[in-house]
């Protein structure tokens, strides 16, 4: 885990000048949000708090910290302050796996504004990729209708870290396993894999490297059948299929990664079945997205399982979420919060004053709007609906620990609950109805 050293400069900076003024202990309220959602969507699911629990956790500026920071010319006894300091904050967020709609509060942190004001980095790089990774993922599995999905992506991930936390983003967001073995074994992740072009290719002929694969793999056997010339590679798998089944196991899958997937992952179909493969699954894989997924199930296409890597893992449409950390309030006397509003002539970038919370009203277990309302708000109901939720919940209490954190299953189940909730028009791919939500502040 990372240090508090994981910031921009101008953090430090406001640091030193809220404690030189003598305000570092002055409680504040900020707030983690999103302008709008990613994708050209309604939605987002919320995704990385643990990371972030984790790491205001553990938040200690150590000794190489305070040595580097006195080698940029930070006061000493700034310096000694920092070295004493410990998360204090109280922090409330929604669970993550949650569908949550922009400008709606995910994370508020009170406490001390310099405390505050420190973690803004670090907090948005966490819950920013992770929700962006994780709405891609789950937009990526609806497109697929039911199929199996697997994240292929960590070779073209934004470095180890980023394909670590995608593939963990991912999981969440609805796919069924990973590639990324660290992933697996950090994460309990179910690994999947099939073959490279360079297996195919250190052999003299396919049939040969088909052959020698099914041996060492008798009963996962999955041939990659594009290397030369998918039809033939088709016909020489089911050779393989043939010699597999003699001794008394099967071929489990055939993979297209190149090429018209359509008529291919069609051609496949029929002989495969004509042979008497009827149960070897078809996987597909090649720069797919929920678009491109979409469109092959429209027109039929009989694919089984989704490889999907390079445009989920770095969100290639959309590859940053606008999410921001903005101080919402200030308390200038005890009991008595100031609220705080940035003001702009872009109303995008304007944001919300005041400690808020969002309400979620439910119909016969269909979500039918949200509510963001202020916390001394009265007024929060949008009509006659009697169910509802409110979704920040308390997780640290003046920075120790209040809620039990849930297990990553746990996470993708409840993304899961929550996506079922959610009506099919509001998760269109294309073209999505807009979600009601009503800001009361």
């Amino acid at each position: 885990m990372y240090g508090p050293l994981l910031t921009d400069f101008y953090q430090l900076t406001m640091g030193y000048a809220y404690w030189k003024s003598g305000l570092a202990e002055k409680e504040a309220c900020f707030q983690l949000f999103f302008r709008k959602a990613p994708f050209s969507g309604q939605f987002a699911l919320a995704c990385g708090l643990q990371d972030a629990i984790d790491f205001l956790r553990g938040l200690r500026f150590r000794d190489e910290d305070i040595a580097y920071l006195q080698k940029l010319g930070f006061d000493e006894k700034f310096l000694a302050y920092l070295s004493n300091m410990r998360f204090s904050c109280s922090v409330d967020a929604v669970a993550e796996g949650t569908i949550v709609f922009a400008k709606e509060p995910i994370l508020r942190v009170t406490g001390p504004i310099l405390q505050g004001q420190l973690v803004e980095t670090p907090l948005l790089n966490m819950i920013n990729f992770q929700t962006l990774i994780a709405t891609k993922a789950a937009r990526v599995c609806y497109a697929a209708q039911g199929d199996e999905v697997i994240e292929f992506g960590l070779r073209r991930a934004h470095g180890p870290d980023g394909g670590l936390s995608a593939s963990r983003a991912a999981y969440i967001g609805g796919c069924d396993s990973t590639s990324n073995v660290l992933a697996g074994q950090r994460f309990g992740i179910p690994l999947r894999g099939t073959m490279a072009h360079s297996w195919i290719m250190s052999f003299p002929d396919e049939q040969h490297a088909f052959d020698t694969y099914a041996s060492a793999w008798p009963g996962a056997c999955v041939l990659m059948v594009d290397t030369h010339d998918s039809p033939s590679g088709i016909k020489n798998a089911i050779k393989t299929g043939n010699l597999l089944r003699a001794r008394g196991q099967d071929l489990l899958g055939v993979r297209l990664d190149s090429g018209d997937l359509l008529q291919l992952s069609k051609v496949a179909r029929e002989e495969l079945d004509a042979a008497g493969f009827a149960h070897t699954k078809i996987i597909a894989s090649g720069d797919l997205d929920e678009y491109s997924i979409t469109d092959l199930k429209k027109h039929e296409a009989p694919i089984d399982t989704w490889g999907v890597g390079t445009r989920l893992v770095t969100a290639h449409d959309d590859p940053a979420l606008g999410g921001v950390y903005k101080l919402v309030a200030i308390k200038d006397e005890p009991n008595a919060w100031r609220p705080c509003a940035k003001t702009s002539n872009d109303s995008e970038k304007s944001t919300l004053p005041g400690l808020l919370q969002t309400r979620r009203f439910l119909h016969d277990g269909k979500f039918v709007g949200d509510c963001v309302y202020g916390l001394s708000s009265t007024h929060t109901s949008l009509g006659e609906e009697t169910d509802f939720v409110d979704l920040l919940k308390p997780i640290l209490k003046a920075g120790q620990i209040h809620a039990d954190l849930p297990t990553i299953a746990q996470v993708k189940a409840n993304a899961q609950r929550e996506l079922a909730c959610l009506d099919d028009r509001f998760k269109t791919i294309r073209q999505a109805s807009p979600y009601p939500v009503e800001v009361r502040s």
